[in-house]
């Protein structure tokens, strides 16, 4: 003869039943917070993606200025600290060459020398001895030769027409000889169109 089962075997059989649907409420609460997770996750991801993508405004470099070059320059510019002041060229005269060597003023009476004083030539880059070009040359004078000059004290050659001044500072008279170019030789016409643009600048 079979007993009837207890309550306490009813609950035994129960038990695993309760287990089983905490297990599924736990496996499907771990999936949802998985896939929550995952869907977190993907947003951070593109989010950053974004940002990446965005140009920082906090702290922007700044560009580097490019520097002048010959080729967008307009005209070089030769200058003389010594005597005070400068001279501009057109590009042409890019690689030109000085060439110093001295002048001599005559006494008006006896025909002696009295006067002498620094003459300055820029040369064109193309001058060469087989072919030579005109040079633009400066006469510097200090203020009392220049004066002296004027009232005829002395004189520069044979030419009755007086140095013209390019400009002064306050020790030096530059100024251009009378008839530089009487001999017309290779761009003594540039050279007349500088000089018209009143190149040289005291300082």
């Amino acid at each position: 003869m079979r007993l009837p089962r207890s309550s306490h075997h009813f609950f035994a059989l129960e038990v695993p039943i309760f287990d089983s649907e905490v297990r599924l409420i736990m496996i499907s609460s771990l999936r949802r917070a998985t896939v929550a997770a995952a869907i977190v996750a993907s947003v951070l991801v593109l989010v950053a993606g974004c940002a990446s993508q965005s140009p920082s405004q906090t702290n922007p470099t700044p560009s580097a200025t490019p520097s002048a070059t010959p080729s967008s320059a307009t005209s070089l510019t030769y200058s003389n600290a010594r005597y005070g002041f400068t001279f501009t060229l057109p590009l042409s005269w890019t690689g030109y060459a000085i060439v110093n060597t001295t002048w001599q003023g005559w006494s008006s009476k006896s025909g002696k020398v009295v006067e002498t004083g620094p003459l300055l030539s820029i040369r064109h880059p193309l001058w060469t001895a087989a072919n030579k070009r005109q040079d633009i040359p400066i006469l510097i004078y200090t203020l009392a030769q220049w004066s002296a000059l004027g009232k005829e004290v002395f004189n520069m050659g044979a030419a009755p027409i007086p140095p013209s001044e390019l400009g002064r500072n306050a020790k030096y008279v530059f100024a251009l000889p009378a008839r530089y170019n009487y001999a017309f030789p290779t761009g003594y016409q540039e050279v007349d169109q500088i000089l018209q643009g009143k190149p040289l600048h005291a300082i």
